[in-house]
Parts: C-alpha cells; structure tokens; sequence
C-alpha cells in the first residue's frame, strides 16, 4: 500500500508545469539519442559481423533493417548476428531501445494527463462561476421576496390595528 503522504508529493510533481517541460524534453532528447543508437548499433554490428561465417548482415542497409527490427522487438528472423560481439551489441540495442520506449510513453501520457487536467481545470472554474452567478441571482430573489412578504405583513398588521367598516 502506498503511503498518501507518497500520494500527495506525486500529485503534486505531476502536475507541476516544469516537471510536464521535463518530460518533453527528455523525450525528445532520448528520440536524438535512440536515432544515434539505432544509426551506430547498425555499424558497430556490420562491423561485429563482418568476416564471419554465416554472416547474414553484410551491408549497411541491412545492418539498418536490423537494427530497426531489433530495437521495435519485431526481431523477423530475417537478419540476425552469428558472432559474438554482434549479439553484445543487439542486446545493448535492444535494453536501450526498451529504456527508450518506456521514456517516450511515459513523457506522452505525462503530456495527455496534463492536457485533460487543463480541460478539467478550465470546466471546473467554468462550472464555479456559474455556479456564483446562480447564487447570486438566488439571492437577490430571496431578498426580493423577503422584501414582498415584509410589506404583506406590514399591511395585514397595519389593517389589523385599523379596522375599517
């Protein structure tokens, strides 16, 4: 069970406008570096695997393939490292392109809460002020209505204490 003192704090770094920035940023810096990762695991396979037996990733543009289909997870079977250092380098490629995703998802729904909690705060205060304005107007008919009666009694008492024929 989470502590709501440990609530509390998450809720509020959440939905704190330089923490929504942060995760923009790092999206967009581990989008940057996730394109470098992608760019140089396909080289540094090529070069793993170059020379090799059975080597299947013999140039640039499917070393590319690769290491797409590698770090999406899709892993077709089409292209595949045989030596060692190729599988150290698709295993790297493979924690980082996880790490990656985990980041970008994280900082989109971070930007899609705070979106809706925008909508909710705006509707919110919308609804607030209609409500003031329904107050307001309530009592100024309850002030007029007082001020009806007041006057009716004021008659009935005054036409009891005059009786007329």
């Amino acid at each position: 069970m989470v502590p709501s003192f440990l609530v509390s704090v998450l809720n509020r770094l959440f939905r704190n406008e330089a923490w929504r920035r942060l995760h923009a940023q790092a999206a967009f810096w581990v989008s940057l570096v996730m394109t470098a990762m992608l760019l140089g695991g396909a080289a540094l396979v090529l070069v793993a695997e170059s020379g090799a037996p059975r080597a299947n990733i013999t140039s640039y543009p499917k070393a590319l393939w690769w290491s797409f289909e590698t770090a999406t997870t899709v892993g077709y079977g089409d292209f595949y490292p045989v030596t060692l250092w190729g599988r150290v380098v698709a295993a790297l490629l493979m924690l980082s392109a996880i790490t990656a995703f985990g980041v970008i998802t994280a900082a989109l729904a971070t930007w899609f809460v705070g979106q809706a909690e925008q909508d909710v705060a705006r509707l919110g205060k919308a609804v607030g002020n209609h409500a003031r304005e329904d107050v307001a107007a309530f009592r100024s008919e309850l002030h007029t209505l007082h001020a009806r009666f007041d006057h009716v009694e004021t008659l009935l008492r005054d036409r009891g204490s005059h009786p007329s024929a």
